[in-house]
């Protein structure tokens, strides 16, 4: 291919800075491959990855502490594509620095089984630190993986060098109009977290057109209102300039730092370039060869044309400079070990941390007596407790610490204190959310954060993120129910239990008592990672009677909790505070000459994944009468008790009062069970 001379710095110039033709040829091809990748297949986002090329280049070959090599270097910096729409910008740089990215793989983008999906998923694509799509989403966990580690490295470090990677993120103007962004960045600039740079790329264009359409504040003025150190980058097209812009954010201390990029989407299309056409779709065949030729590209090149031998002289130099970065921090490393073997054995016992050291430090948890009434919510506390002495987890509450009781001895989080025991995340649950999904990519601890259930539906997004990667996140709700009481129907959740249960990958835990909550929490760390929501109850609930091998149990999801002889008549299936209540009216029904059996599921998600005999010897299937007790949405519950079961539930919104008044006016009341049992009865034997 021909192109214009390295020292070329004309107007029309698509590269500034290029250290010799081979970087510039590069650069060149990572413009060019998602135009020509989009227009073959009619559909995708190549404006970003267009204007984008230049600085992601130099990011890849010049900033990023990366090894293609080898993808999972501890030592590595992070990158998250936050504008995860832009996919093809990070594949193209994946393949161009060494990385087991082909283009036949980005050819093969947006298709069914690709290794490049349409935005960018863990565990799919080598060298993907996380799935974002989302917009904000990226940014915000972002937050949380600089956060950890920061922490990892006020711990184990001393100083060394060896655990102060930097994490950059790109955001674009959708990422920061979201919510969670916000609330995230506020955090960020709080904590002074400042090993995490934010790259915004400031081309003023979203899907309905420019961004004064509904985005007009300073951005620049609120980060820094934020606490953020901010940086400029004025063209987006000088490698030089940009390498300079990164580096120092890199080595700014005290604060987090924001690049802003002034660039001009789908660039250096002058029909398509800084209009909103040029966010998504193909760019039109004439519109792409007119690109290629600016480029220096025949205009009828193919993937395949875009790149020879000389320009893979970059993906040769990146993938050396990779090896040299690993073998120098591993020299790092091994001085580290020699010089602290104290921190060096304790960060490897947390880094290997096995299911059985969690659940040594769970049978520390003292357990209440038979009978005896205490909220699960404070036995889930003690529960954080012990696992955070151990050193296992780490994470906080949005500023209810207290009443969700996670409350822990010891110093918080804070600019000066890196290496804090917990966070003070403040309001801002879905910012902690996500913040839980990036400390969770760290991999050093299993993150928590704790909030009222009824304001879990400002999580969502983030639950659903955390569940599509498969990440250990621990959501601890409390106040559970309409039970609440007199905070009355706005802090009284219905649909929120239900409404969890239906995200694929996250299990749902509703502990009857004290004894469930812990084996629960045995269940949790022993299973493959995978996000959990506890649901926990603001009332006191009494622990039940001693149950044989209840670890097991509760592992599998249901067991029978209460029998009356054989329990053949009926199944009262409940969760969480309403178990007790069923084994009352189990006993009701048992003084009455009905044989009952009161199955406690904790964890519906458990119970599916039970083996087929393990779910018959709970409810049997010849066994038709059933009735589930849940104060919630009821629904769902419908699959267990089938056409001749009924259900007891809450489905209408709450009232202020007593708790025990709201529950009896909702019709979840011993008397209620017992007359659905009966009823139940009736429909199975008609």
């Amino acid at each position: 291919m021909s192109l214009t001379t390295v020292a070329d710095d004309s107007e029309r110039s698509f590269v500034r800075g290029a250290r010799d033709e081979s970087e510039k040829r590069a650069v060149a091809a990572a413009i060019a491959i998602p135009p020509v990748v989009v227009q073959a297949k009619s559909h995708g986002h190549a404006g970003t990855a267009m204007a984008m090329a230049p600085l992601a280049h130099t990011l890849f070959h010049r900033v990023l502490r990366h090894n293609p090599a080898n993808p999972g270097w501890e030592g590595r910096d992070r990158f998250i594509l936050s504008a995860g729409h832009a996919s093809l910008l990070l594949y193209t740089q994946l393949h161009l620095s060494g990385y087991d990215v082909t283009l036949d793989d980005i050819a093969k983008s947006r298709t069914l089984d690709a290794r490049t999906p349409g935005h960018p998923e863990l565990g799919v694509t080598p060298g993907i630190e996380m799935s974002t799509g989302p917009l904000g989403q990226g940014f915000a966990s972002a937050v949380g993986l600089a956060l950890a580690l920061r922490r990892d490295a006020a711990l184990h470090d001393a100083g060394e060098g060896v655990w102060g990677s930097t994490v950059f993120t790109l955001a674009g103007d959708g990422c920061l109009e979201e919510g969670v962004s916000a609330e995230a960045a506020s955090l960020a600039g709080t904590l002074g977290i400042d090993n995490l740079v934010a790259i915004w790329d400031d081309n003023r264009i979203t899907i309905d057109g420019a961004t004064d359409l509904a985005f007009s504040e300073d951005v620049r003025g609120r980060f820094r209102a934020y606490g953020w150190n901010v940086l400029e980058i004025e063209d987006f097209r000088d490698l030089d300039e940009i390498e300079r812009a990164l580096e120092r954010a890199r080595s700014t201390l005290g604060a987090p730092t924001l690049v802003a990029v002034r660039s001009v989407i789908a660039s250096p299309s002058e029909k398509i370039g800084g209009t909103s056409a040029g966010h998504a779709g193909a760019l039109g065949a004439e519109e792409t060869r007119t690109v290629l030729e600016t480029l220096g590209f025949d205009p009828n090149a193919t993937l395949d044309d875009l790149i020879d031998d000389d320009t893979y002289a970059v993906t040769r130099e990146a993938k050396r400079r990779g090896e040299r970065l690993e073998r120098e921090w591993t020299v790092r490393l091994n001085a580290w070990r020699s010089r602290h073997p104290e921190l060096a054995s304790q960060r490897d016992r947390l880094a290997a941390a096995a299911p059985d050291e969690a659940s040594s430090a769970l049978d520390t948890v003292p357990l209440p007596d038979e009978g005896q009434p205490v909220a699960t919510r404070k036995t889930n506390g003690a529960v954080v407790a012990a696992l955070a002495r151990a050193g296992l987890v780490f994470g906080g509450s949005a500023d209810l610490s207290g009443s969700t009781n996670v409350a822990l001895p010891g110093d918080a989080v804070t600019a000066d204190n890196p290496g804090g025991d917990f966070v003070h995340f403040g309001i801002r649950e879905h910012a902690m959310a996500a913040i839980l999904s990036g400390i969770a990519l760290h991999g050093l601890w299993r993150p928590y954060g704790s909030t009222y259930l009824a304001f879990s539906d400002y999580q969502r997004p983030s639950i659903r993120l955390a569940a599509l990667m498969g990440l250990p996140a621990t959501y601890i709700y409390t106040h559970d129910s309409v039970a609440v009481g007199e905070d009355g129907p706005t802090h009284q959740p219905v649909e929120q239990i239900a409404s969890l249960r239906t995200v694929p990958g996250l299990a749902v835990v509703r502990p009857a008592d004290a004894a469930e909550v812990v084996s629960a929490w045995k269940a949790v760390v022993s299973l493959p990672p995978a996000p959990t929501a506890f649901i926990l109850s603001r009332q006191d609930v009494p622990v039940l009677a001693h149950r044989d091998d209840l670890d097991a149990k509760v592992r599998n999801g249901a067991y029978v909790a209460w029998q009356e002889g054989a329990g053949n008549d009926v199944a009262l299936i409940a969760t969480g505070s309403e178990v007790a209540l069923a084994i009352e009216a189990a006993r009701d029904l048992a003084r009455e000459g009905v044989t009952s059996r009161v199955v406690s599921m904790p964890c519906v998600e458990w119970f599916e994944r039970s083996s087929a005999e393990w779910q018959e010897s709970v409810l049997p299937t010849a066994m038709r009468a059933r009735v589930a007790v849940e104060a919630g949405c009821g629904d769902a519950w419908y699959r267990w008790v089938g056409r001749e079961g009924n259900v007891v539930s809450v489905d209408e919104f709450g009232e202020s009062g007593a708790g025990d008044e709201v529950l009896a006016r909702k019709g979840v009341t011993v008397s209620a069970i017992v007359a659905a049992a009966y009823d139940s009865l009736a429909q199975s034997n008609s």
